[in-house]
């Protein structure tokens, strides 16, 4: 069993800046990443990156948000949000099975 838990979430202005936590209660996961899910939307994969450090990224999210990680921690930098980047960002562990964390809200709104 993999417990992950978020932190970093908050309100930001369009233009700002959030980085978001992920730790988990073991080391070495082969892949970690981040989902989004906004009101009335399909969970979505925002960013992953494997224990070897090879990234994977959201077309709409390329250029400005980046994940990196440790070896039981990943962390999703995000610069100049967008009001569509608004959601809830959930943490996601791929260890045999895949594990989620419990969301982190992310709102961008002037």
């Amino acid at each position: 069993q993999v417990q992950l838990v978020e932190s970093g979430g908050g309100l930001v202005q369009p233009g700002g800046s959030l980085k978001l936590s992920c730790a988990a209660s073991v080391s070495g996961i082969y892949v970690m990443g981040w989902y989004r899910q906004a009101p009335g939307k399909q969970r979505e994969l925002v960013a992953a990156i494997t224990s070897g450090g090879n990234t994977n990224y959201a077309d709409s999210v390329k250029g400005r948000f980046t994940i990196s990680r440790t070896k039981n921690t990943v962390y999703l930098q995000m610069i100049n949000l967008k009001p569509e980047d608004t959601a809830v960002y959930y943490c996601n562990a791929k260890q045999g099975p895949a594990y989620w964390g419990r969301g982190t809200q992310v709102t961008v709104s002037s």
